[in-house]
């Protein structure tokens, strides 16, 4: 089971990927596109761990919390 730090630090580093992606000249155009289309809608690490940070202040909640506001 996915704990709810792990998904937190995984989310923010596949945008760290994707980042990655982006800048790599040796990859074709169109992924380093896709890539930059996807980062237009994907929360920085700054947005994911104030989500998890309002999950915690929020309590438990029927399915447990999905963020965290640490990805150490």
């Amino acid at each position: 089971m996915t704990m709810p730090d792990e998904r937190t630090r995984s989310i923010i580093q596949a945008r760290e990927f994707l980042i990655a992606v982006r800048h790599d000249k040796s990859l074709p155009q169109s992924v380093r596109d896709q890539a930059y289309r996807l980062l237009r809608h994907y929360p920085t690490a700054e947005e994911v761990l104030l989500a998890g940070k309002k999950e915690e202040l929020r309590g438990e909640g029927l399915m447990g919390r999905f963020l965290s506001s640490r990805a150490d």
